[in-house]
């Protein structure tokens, strides 16, 4: 099992934007690409406080991630949604991820 933690900075003014496409679209989209979104929040305090988004996703292994990954960014209704959704502009100015592997401790 590992885990990806994925950040997104948003673009000034946009994070209303990036939470109503998450709720309406995002999270529909990894389920049905068999994604699991184990956590999902906006950063309350610390750094980016005001305009990030972090969530983690659960993948069997590195190449359940990849595939699962390529399936969903291919998927023509996915960028249809996220098309629409940046009418008025880019949502997301920067992302970060990292991918832990905790088996070390289990």
């Amino acid at each position: 099992m590992i885990y990806e933690i994925r950040e997104y900075t948003t673009a000034p003014g946009r994070m209303p934007a990036l939470v109503k496409r998450f709720k309406e679209h995002t999270l529909g989209f990894f389920e049905a690409h068999g994604m699991e979104c184990v956590f999902i929040s906006l950063t309350e305090l610390g750094d980016n406080s005001n305009n990030e988004l972090v969530y983690v996703m659960r993948f069997d292994s590195y190449d359940d991630m990849a595939t699962k990954w390529a399936a969903f960014t291919a998927d023509e209704e996915w960028r249809a949604v996220r098309a629409a959704s940046e009418e008025d502009g880019p949502i997301v100015a920067k992302l970060s991820r990292r991918v832990l592997n905790p088996t070390q401790f289990g």
